[in-house]
């Protein structure tokens, strides 16, 4: 299995778990983004297509945050176009900024909310300050996506110190088991 990892915002610096992972998940690639801190919806669904275009076997995207918005934004134009890429096996959706709510980043906006066309995960945590676990539940249910609570780990991102981010592995490996 192939990964790429998706990152949002500011990219995921070097204590981030996004970061842990694409040093250990085997076959792990990492986008990157032209302007992590100024970004633009066209152009970052465009870098993920090109990511994507990039693997030819069974991959899993393992987004975060904004990264989260950009691949259910580009999911929903392959659905439109009916061009999934039949590698793409699943995304690991973690954090799912709500982009209709938060000025930064709200040229994102709106949220896509249509059942994705490959298995979906969202990783939710209890106090994240960028998105409520109500709001994770429904985006959630919005795209055919299993829900993972992770507790009271705030953005679960670098401020959260989470390393390897054990937890995290296990529900990504309790997701590859369901598809």
């Amino acid at each position: 299995m192939n990964y790429l990892i998706v990152p949002g915002l500011n990219n995921s610096g070097p204590k981030h778990w996004q970061s842990f992972w694409a040093k250990s998940l085997p076959n792990a690639v990492r986008v990157e983004q032209r302007s992590w801190d100024k970004p633009q919806k066209e152009e970052w669904v465009e870098t993920l297509d090109k990511a994507v275009a990039g693997f030819s076997s069974d991959t899993i995207l393992v987004a975060h945050s904004l990264g989260v918005a950009t691949t259910v934004l580009w999911l929903s134009e392959k659905l439109a176009e009916g061009n999934v890429p039949a590698h793409v096996k699943g995304v690991f959706l973690v954090s799912p900024s709500d982009v209709d709510n938060i000025d930064i980043i709200k040229s994102f906006a709106p949220m896509p909310l249509v059942r994705l066309p490959v298995p979906a995960a969202v990783v939710a945590s209890d106090n994240d300050e960028f998105v409520t676990i109500e709001r994770s539940k429904f985006f959630a249910g919005a795209w055919g996506a299993s829900l993972f609570r992770a507790g009271a780990l705030g953005h679960i991102n670098s401020d959260s110190d989470l390393k390897e981010w054990e937890q995290g592995r296990a529900f990504l490996a309790e997701f590859e088991k369901s598809l």
